[in-house]
């Protein structure tokens, strides 16, 4: 069985090898993935792979790391410290929190904090 925590594993290790398509694949098609305003970073796995797969192809040293874990039913919170960060505007280090939403295996939301 899989549980909410295994999912995360898996979008997490993928982020960290820059998998486009493993990380998608962790997501819900019609999952959403919300900024800390609460405005919509990206919606559906087309959006969410065109987004992040900007960030892969521009960030070769992107690393993300779990500083620490909440996991309750189908809830995951993630402490993350993000290194190697390539984008306009933004620092090279973030540290942030993620709030994941999980069901059927897959990820149906994500609302970054921080």
């Amino acid at each position: 069985m899989t549980t909410s925590r295994d999912v995360i594993d898996r979008q997490v290790a993928a982020y960290n090898r820059r998998d486009i398509q493993g990380f998608v694949a962790c997501y819900a098609p019609d999952a959403k993935v919300m900024q800390p305003d609460g405005s919509t970073l990206a919606s559906g796995r087309d959006q969410i792979g065109s987004v992040y797969g900007g960030l892969f192809e521009n960030s070769p040293s992107l690393h993300a790391e779990i500083r620490n874990r909440i996991d309750v039913g189908s809830v995951v919170i993630d402490e993350e410290v993000v290194t190697g960060f390539v984008l306009p505007g933004m620092p090279t280090e973030l540290h942030a929190a993620v709030v994941y939403h999980v069901a059927n295996g897959l990820i149906q939301g994500a609302q970054l904090v921080g």
